[in-house]
């Protein structure tokens, strides 16, 4: 028996479903329940694949600049020269180890997922009920839940019984959902599937018998799973940067020292394994091993910066992904909104009332409309209603680690909270109850009241209690109901989203009991109250600057489509007033998007904003559509539903309060605060930390470029190498990366949250900083060359004095060289250049005990082959550095004329 029979079974009558599972409303016997279990395998997911630590580590060598130090490596083997190999091997292994311990893969999120199947489930066998362990339920077997239980499988509802399910994490509902038997249609979402229960969600209410009809990997969450595992997680714009410009690098590297090897050879006649050696040094001074470690600590630097602004980062390169965000795709329940339900507005046969304060927190006033705060003294329509709505209740509020949670449905924790913001003691008896059921879709209470009478409260669906009813309470009594008056204001109140209970009362003197049959027909309805999920108030502000930053925000949610759209218009997502050529902002609904090609939606999913009712596979389609258009987009969510569209996105973002263990393993990036703000911030971090990286790249480039330069020249000319490849490793991991870390705690240009997002294939290095690279690799390298030649043939010096004093003027001059990447699109020749960043003075400092080690300590002579140099020497050096500096300056001013950033 396949388990696909659970495709369209929530389609089909309890009947049929049952005949097609082989099976019984008596359930299946202890030894057929034993041949499926054979058959399907237990009622378990599978565990996620543990990638080989070995080959991850070994992986991190797939670089082809590491190949080149690699080879370098092998060369120096070779030739004996055992300390150099040592060196540039450890430089290698260092840069895995950093890439192997900083990687932030979501591996986990399978795991996550299964975390949150039941661990029993009572099962009919053999016409008795039994608690098994749930990973031993088989398709064909009996179910029964009740109020608390998790569902252990995918199950067709048999018997439901005041049943709501708590669907959340699948669906994107902020409420409850209420289950029954009856068939649904065969292109029911999965939010809209009414008579299907699914495995892992938890029953709130009531309770149910059902059949299974799906286990493990065939269950509805089981299918989400294999789409995590499916969903390719892409490499972030800086990580398809940096591959480009290696490759760049390296292509330009073996071809300079293919010219180099030849002009050697053939014009200066140089020795094989002199050449051989100087061929290493200019690989190893072309290579810029450095950048790695630079951009891996710049990154960490910004997650410690975005973890106090409450976004925890769980992979390094997500902090640059989702500053080069272009369209933020955002579940509604939860992110955009509270996820607490809150009685907006009430209506009355004698007007309406505005209600103030957001959530489960009792703070806030009821207001006539228009006016000031209204009192139930001189309002009794409104103690009538308020009085209905809190005694036909059993929710509660109550604040727990300082803060308003509900016990009970959210709903109704609405109407209790809408109750005690009103004013109102209620002081009742009750006597009698009818709980809320699917079929008649109200609940009523029959209540005996402080002055001794009693009466029958009932609250529920508005169109359900309008037949029931034949009068209105109004400001001063009662009148003839006015049925068609109550139908326009229940439509104008769901065209806005908002979701509408009605209440109703009738006296009931002498009354001690009550059943659904007793509630009557004749009741007096007291009025609507309109209750919404509102939208988080820091929520409209960060939307507002993500539009000004260019950046496009997107609904995505498993929600109705009217609900969407009106909490889209209060959070300033689409623009009242702008319909779409049908005559109305344009919403596409998961069967809309499910009658389309992916072609289809790539044409249209820029100009949607608000997508309703849609489904994890939908979820992947947009972001997918998103991204055949060249865009950047994160994802948010904080149910399991969202969590293979936040793998699939190019940066993922969950909730950490109220998000599942499964979304915050798939995600790049957790929100402590489950605060949408938040991700504005964030967004602004990232872009701060990706102009560092520009400018730390732009200031690290030279130092390659300078010391390659002066390998190259002094083969071109037939000279003694001015640089040991051991003397470039010095200064290309210590002194260039030590400076390099200054430029990490630079602050946020001032235009960062103005300017539109980055073009995704823009490279890190514009033309304006490659031609400044190019400017700063001639002058340091030149400068370098010239206090090398001074020293040996003016000034006597030996040659390794000579190196040291090259080595000297690199570092020298690159501290100077720092100070203009600063500000690479102004001028440095200003004071703010020695404030703003003490980082900058931290490395000056390190820089300059460092070389000072490397100048004067006995074993560094032996290691570099470095020697003590004279206070002439330091002066020539400095004296240099101040000559790179203007030259900079000089080229930022003509290519700040000529070129773009």
């Amino acid at each position: 028996m396949p388990q696909d029979v659970s495709l369209h079974v929530f389609a089909e009558p309890p009947e049929s479903v049952l005949a097609a599972l082989d099976s019984t409303p008596l359930g299946l016997s202890e030894a057929a329940a034993a041949d499926r279990l054979a058959r399907h395998g237990p009622n378990r997911l599978p565990e996620a694949p543990r990638p080989n630590a070995a080959l991850r580590f070994l992986g991190h060598f797939d670089d082809v600049l590491i190949y080149i130090l690699l080879a370098a490596a092998v060369l120096k083997a070779i030739l004996g020269d055992w300390v150099d190999f040592s060196v540039i091997l450890a430089v290698a292994v260092a840069n895995a180890v950093v890439g192997f311990v900083q990687e932030g893969r979501a591996d986990r999120a399978l795991a996550g997922i299964a975390t949150m199947l039941s661990l029993e489930a009572d099962a009919l066998r053999d016409g008795e009920w039994h608690r098994v362990p749930a990973d031993q339920v088989v398709p064909g077997d009996v179910v029964r839940v009740r109020s608390g239980d998790r569902v252990p499988a995918d199950v067709r509802l048999l018997e439901a019984t005041t049943l709501q399910v708590e669907e959340a994490a699948l669906t994107g509902e902020s409420v409850p959902a209420a289950k029954e038997v009856q068939a649904v249609a065969r292109d029911a979402g999965v939010g809209d599937r009414t008579s299907m229960l699914f495995s892992g969600t938890i029953v709130t209410a009531g309770r149910g018998v059902g059949v299974v009809t799906a286990t493990g990997p065939a269950t509805e969450i089981g299918r989400i799973q294999s789409l995590v595992a499916g969903a390719d997680h892409l490499d972030t714009p800086l990580t398809r940067q940096l591959a480009r410009l290696g490759k760049q690098l390296s292509l330009l590297i073996l071809l300079m020292a293919a010219v180099m090897l030849v002009i050697g050879r053939v014009i200066h006649s140089f020795a094989l394994g002199e050449l051989v050696s100087a061929a290493i040094g200019f690989a190893v001074a072309a290579v810029p091993e450095g950048l790695p470690a630079l951009v891996t600590v710049t990154l960490a630097l910004g997650v410690q910066q975005m973890a106090r602004r409450q976004a925890i980062t769980r992979k390094l390169t997500a902090v640059e992904g989702l500053g080069s965000v272009t369209t933020i795709c955002s579940d509604k329940t939860g992110t955009l909104t509270r996820n607490e339900m809150t009685a907006r507005t009430v209506v009355t046969a004698a007007g309406r009332y505005d209600v103030d304060g957001l959530g489960y927190e009792p703070v806030g006033d009821v207001r006539a409309h228009g006016g000031g705060r209204a009192s139930l003294d001189a309002h009794p329509d409104l103690a009538a209603l308020v009085t209905a709505g809190a005694l036909c209740n059993d929710a509660r509020v109550a604040q727990v680690d300082g803060h308003w949670t509900v016990v009970g449905q959210p709903t109704e924790g609405a109407v209790v909270v809408l109750a005690a913001k009103a004013g109102l003691a209620a002081d009742a008896r009750r006597i009698a109850q009818v709980p809320f059921e699917s079929a008649t879709k109200f609940a009523a209470t029959l209540d005996e009241l402080p002055d001794g009478t009693r009466a029958v409260h009932v609250l529920g669906a508005p169109d359900r209690l309008l037949e029931r009813c034949a009068t209105q309470r109004t400001a001063t009594g009662t009148e003839p109901l006015d049925a068609a008056g109550w139908e326009a204001a229940i439509d104008e109140l769901g065209g806005q989203g908002l979701r509408v209970l009605a209440a109703a009362r009738r006296p009931a003197p002498g009354e001690d009991a009550l059943t659904a049959q007793d509630v009557g027909e004749a009741l007096e309805l007291v009025g609507l109250v309109a209750i919404v999920d509102p939208p988080r108030p820091e929520a409209v502000a960060a939307i507002a600057d993500c539009h000004r930053a260019g950046i496009r925000v997107k609904m995505i949610t498993g929600d109705h489509a009217g609900t969407a759209l009106a909490i889209a218009r209060e959070l300033g997502m689409v623009d009242v007033g702008e319909p779409a050529g049908d005559g109305r902002v344009e919403v596409l609904t998961g069967a809309e998007l499910e009658a389309m090609s992916q072609d289809q939606l790539r044409r249209r999913v820029l100009d949607v904003d608000v997508f309703a009712r849609t489904s994890p596979e939908h979820k992947i389609r947009i972001v997918r559509a998103l991204q055949s258009h060249g865009e950047v987009v994160a994802m948010t969510g904080d149910g399991v539903n969202d969590a293979p569209a936040l793998t699939r996105a190019d940066v993922g973002v969950a909730m950490g309060i109220k998000g599942t263990e499964a979304t915050k393993e798939a995600a790049d990036i957790v929100l402590a605060d489950d605060n949408f703000a938040t991700i504005e911030r964030a967004v602004e971090e990232g872009r701060r930390i990706y102009d560092n990286i520009r400018k730390s790249v732009a200031f690290l480039l030279p130092t390659n470029g300078a010391q390659s330069l002066v390998i190259l020249v002094a083969v071109l000319l037939g000279l003694s190498l001015p640089l040991s490849p051991v003397q470039i490793l010095w200064v290309n991991l210590v002194t260039a990366v030590t400076l390099s870390l200054a430029l990490a705690g630079e602050p946020a240009e001032p235009d960062v949250m103005t300017r539109p997002p980055r073009a995704p294939d823009a490279h890190v290095v514009s033309a304006r900083s490659l031609a400044l690279v190019l400017v700063a690799s001639l002058a340091i390298g030149g400068a370098t060359l010239a206090v090398y030649l001074l020293e040996r043939n003016a000034l006597g010096a030996d040659d390794a004095r000579a190196q040291t004093s090259a080595v000297t003027v690199l570092a020298l001059a690159q501290l100077a060289y720092l100070f203009s990447c600063r500000f690479l699109g102004s001028t440095s020749l200003t004071w703010r250049v020695l404030v703003g960043n003490r980082l900058v003075w931290v490395a000056a400092g390190a820089l300059a005990v460092l070389q000072l080690v490397f100048t004067y300590a006995p074993f560094m002579h032996g290691w570099f082959e470095s020697a003590p140099i004279t206070p002439r020497d330091w002066g020539l050096a400095a004296l240099a550095a101040v000559v790179v500096f203007l030259v900079v300056e000089a080229a930022k001013a003509v290519t700040r004329r000529t070129l773009r950033d």
